[in-house]
């Protein structure tokens, strides 16, 4: 798709996976004309992406978007195909505008708002929603040896399933839900090494995605309102013990051992001795992408905007589902609705 072409709306949301669709939602209440870009070819965000393994941490019904419950998922937690469906149909049902695969390059400001510039012409608008999430913006940290490394190396979203590393020997890098449902996964035909920088933290098996979105709430009030809180959802651990998780744990198959301190030729270095790999997985978490609005926003030392109630300087730009500094659980489907109700509640209601 190109073209150069220069379009206009009130509101150019850039991104259309569930945050842009939660967005889109909610516009649609207003008199506001708008427009989600969206740089797949296909509907369903980043699930499109993921491992074919990976499910949610909830049950279906605790799993939607505002307006329309996703369908119940007969066998527990729903897989990641199961969300893409969702999230195809979903925009579909509420016939929202998005253009698609449509690249936004970068943002800059104008008298009257912002200037959108795509492979798909260009976009003016009064107001500009962030919705592009981080999936296309993988961390990579640094390590002694990095680049002596002679086998294969791989972040969280290259990874799809563990049949590519059967018979081998593999380094899963991280002590998040991603390394261990990897680990869990690849533990059926391969030789994980799983290094953590400290001992896994599994949340009680009871523990899902519907407790997680409370308790993140209830945190974000706390601290709101000034009051003690006991961490949020870091207070509870780190791993959900998701079906597939908890029973390779239970099998004895996620032991951890300590980070290594640089790699060589061959493996890693764990405690003065050096540990035989055929390939390393990093599953080091990601950084917001926002490439495109490079010197337009100040950013913190961890590369997230400084934001006030998702906001940075110009009230006309906004920002939404990169996770907590844009609202309680925003990063989830469960948590992003409500997020973008209390981003939108200000703006102009359909005249009736």
């Amino acid at each position: 798709m190109s073209s150069n072409a220069t379009h206009s709306a009130d509101v150019v949301v850039i991104g259309g996976g569930q945050a842009g669709l939660a967005a889109g939602y909610y516009l649609r209440r207003t008199g506001l004309d708008f427009v989600i870009l969206d740089d797949n070819p296909y509907p369903g965000g980043s699930w499109q992406h993921y491992w074919q393994s990976l499910t949610l941490f909830s049950p279906a019904e605790y799993s939607s978007l505002p307006g329309w419950p996703m369908p119940p998922y007969p066998n527990g937690f729903p897989p990641a195909t199961h969300v893409v469906d969702y999230l195809t149909r979903y925009e579909h049902r509420y016939e929202l505008p998005i253009r698609r695969p449509v690249s936004v390059t970068e943002v800059t400001r104008t008298d009257h708002g912002f200037h959108v510039h795509s492979d798909d012409g260009g976009w003016d608008a009064r107001r500009v929603i962030n919705a592009t999430g981080s999936w296309r913006q993988p961390f990579w940290p640094l390590y002694p040896g990095i680049s002596e490394f002679a086998g294969r190396q791989l972040h969280t979203v290259d990874y799809r399933s563990p049949e590519p590393f059967a018979g081998q020997r593999v380094a899963v890098v991280g002590g998040g839900n991603s390394a261990a449902q990897i680990v869990a996964d690849l533990s059926a035909v391969a030789e994980p090494l799983w290094c953590t920088p400290r001992p896994p933290r599994y949340l009680p098996d009871d523990v899902d995605g519907r407790v997680l979105f409370t308790v993140a709430s209830e945190h974000a009030a706390a601290v709101a309102a000034g009051r003690p809180s006991d961490g949020g959802v870091g207070g509870l651990g780190d791993i959900v013990a998701v079906p597939s998780v908890r029973a390779a744990r239970d099998r004895g198959q996620l032991t951890a051992h300590p980070m290594f301190t640089h790699l060589t030729a061959g493996g890693v270095v764990i405690d003065g001795v050096e540990e035989q790999v055929d390939a390393i997985i990093w599953c080091t978490g990601f950084r917001p992408a926002l490439r495109h609005l490079h010197g337009l926003v100040r950013t913190r030392g961890d590369h997230h905007p400084v934001v006030d109630n998702h906001l940075v300087d110009d009230p006309a730009m906004m920002f939404l589902g990169y996770g907590d500094w844009t609202g309680p659980a925003s990063a989830t489907l469960i948590g992003v609705g409500r997020t973008a109700r209390s981003l939108l509640a200000p703006a102009r209601r359909r005249p009736r």
